[in-house]
Parts: structure tokens; C-alpha cells; sequence
């Protein structure tokens, strides 16, 4: 009688798993047809770096494509991509809401916090390529242009819809992921895994870590690389405070 029981439970538990993933499923689907209809400005919101980086260098600029389905394709990635970044809350609430049940109250007021600040660095560090890093490495590597008085013929820039897509998307994820390392910490140091002495001591290594994987995940150029490898330290900083404050509170609540 309990066996079935447990399998009646697992089984329910299943079930409504499953309904939650179809629920958002459903509402990233209707998202990517809504944001399709306007692809043609999402994806000109996303050239607007370009487009400002080179507005006063008194030069023709245009984006090109060299496949028939090339821009097709690009408008079709660009509204999948923000259909995913806009749905993504949705997909944390059905997971907190799956969870949720299951936990005690001081567990929900430790996991819940995490919920919510992990969409906000990915917009922090989305930001941060939009704002800053997009700019300046669109003006570093059109400094490799030439008119052609020392090549015999000029050297100019014409960018491809797709792989100029591509390279933001690349970015906006490197950063936006990257910058979910206090959220990884802070969980790590929850569970016991690493605490802030821990941290301390490996500080040396992980700035040796923290640059190759800035010069893994960004271009082949300086600006984007430190750009990632500068906020990651911070936020490495940051996050050995963070784990400071858990273990003092870990400390506070067990002599209470």
C-alpha cells in the first residue's frame, strides 16, 4: 500500500512537471510568433551599436548577406533569442512553483533570492555588452581598415546580417552566463562545498582562470576579453563577501 502510494506520488508529481514544462513551452512559442512579426526592429535595435559606432566615419556602411535565406534565418534566430530572454522569469516561476511545495519555509527564503537575482545579472551583463563592450570592440576592429594607400586597395568593412547576430548572441550569453558566478558561489557555499578563506586563498588562480575563460568565450580581441575578465573579478570580489555573510549567518543561527 505505500509502495503505491510513493508511485501515485511520483507519478502526480511527474504529471504536473510535465504540464509546467508544456505551459511554458506554449508561452515561449507564442512569444517567438509575437516577436517574429517584429524581427525587422528587434534585429535593428541590435545594430544600433554598429550603426552608432560608425554614424560620423563619413563612410557608406550597409549590412550585406550572401545565402537567399540568410536574412530569413537571422530574423527567425533573433526572435527565438528574444523570446527565450523575455520568457526565461516565466520558466524560474514554473520551476519555483514545481519546488516550492516540497520545501520548508527557511529553505523558500534561501532559494528564492537566487530566483531572482539570476535573470537580473544576465540582464546586468547583457547591458554591459549592449552599452559598453559592443561600441568599443566595433571601433577597435574598424581601426583595422585601410584606404588603401599602403595595401594598393581599400579595406572596408561589410558585415553579414547572420554573423554579426551571431557574434552579439555569442556575447550577450558569455556575459550574461558569466555573470551567474556569485549566484554559483553563494549556492556552493550554502551546501558547504567552498567557503570565504576557500575563496581567498585560490584568488590568485582564479584570475588566471577568469581571463582564459574570457579569452575562450569572447572574440580573438582585447576589449572584449577584459571587458568580461574586469566585472567577473569584481564580481568574484563581491562574491566571497557574499559567502562571508552566509557563513555569519549560518554561525548567528546555530548559537541561537
Amino acid at each position: 500500500m505505500i509502495h503505491d502510494e510513493n508511485d501515485g506520488g511520483f507519478i502526480s508529481h511527474l504529471a504536473e512537471l510535465r504540464k509546467r514544462l508544456i505551459h511554458s513551452f506554449v508561452f515561449l512559442l507564442f512569444f517567438f510568433i509575437a516577436c517574429y512579426f517584429f524581427a525587422e526592429h528587434l534585429y535593428g535595435f541590435l545594430v544600433e551599436p554598429f550603426a552608432q559606432a560608425v554614424k560620423d566615419d563619413g563612410s557608406s556602411r550597409r549590412l550585406i548577406f550572401t545565402a537567399l535565406q540568410e536574412t530569413f534565418l537571422t530574423y527567425l534566430k533573433v526572435s527565438f533569442f528574444t523570446a527565450f530572454f523575455v520568457t526565461c522569469p516565466f520558466f524560474l516561476i514554473q520551476i519555483w512553483k514545481f519546488i516550492a511545495p516540497g520545501l520548508y519555509k527557511h529553505e523558500k527564503t534561501a532559494i528564492l533570492p537566487y530566483l531572482v537575482l539570476t535573470p537580473v545579472l544576465f540582464l546586468l551583463g547583457g547591458m554591459l555588452v549592449y552599452y559598453l563592450i559592443m561600441p568599443l570592440a566595433i571601433k577597435f576592429f574598424l581601426s583595422f581598415e585601410s584606404s588603401g594607400m599602403s595595401t594598393n586597395l581599400p579595406i572596408q568593412l561589410e558585415a553579414k546580417v547572420n554573423e554579426y547576430l551571431s557574434l552579439v548572441m555569442k556575447l550577450i550569453f558569455a556575459f550574461g552566463i558569466s555573470f551567474q558566478l556569485p549566484v554559483v558561489l553563494s549556492l556552493l557555499a550554502r551546501v558547504g562545498v567552498v567557503d570565504s578563506e576557500f575563496l581567498k586563498k585560490r584568488r590568485k588562480y582564479v584570475v588566471v582562470i577568469i581571463f582564459a575563460a574570457a579569452a575562450i568565450l569572447t572574440p580573438p580581441d582585447p576589449i572584449t576579453q577584459i571587458g568580461l575578465a574586469i566585472p567577473l573579478l569584481i564580481l568574484y570580489e563581491l562574491s566571497i563577501f557574499s559567502v562571508k555573510f552566509i557563513e555569519n549567518k549560518k554561525l548567528k543561527d546555530s548559537n541561537a
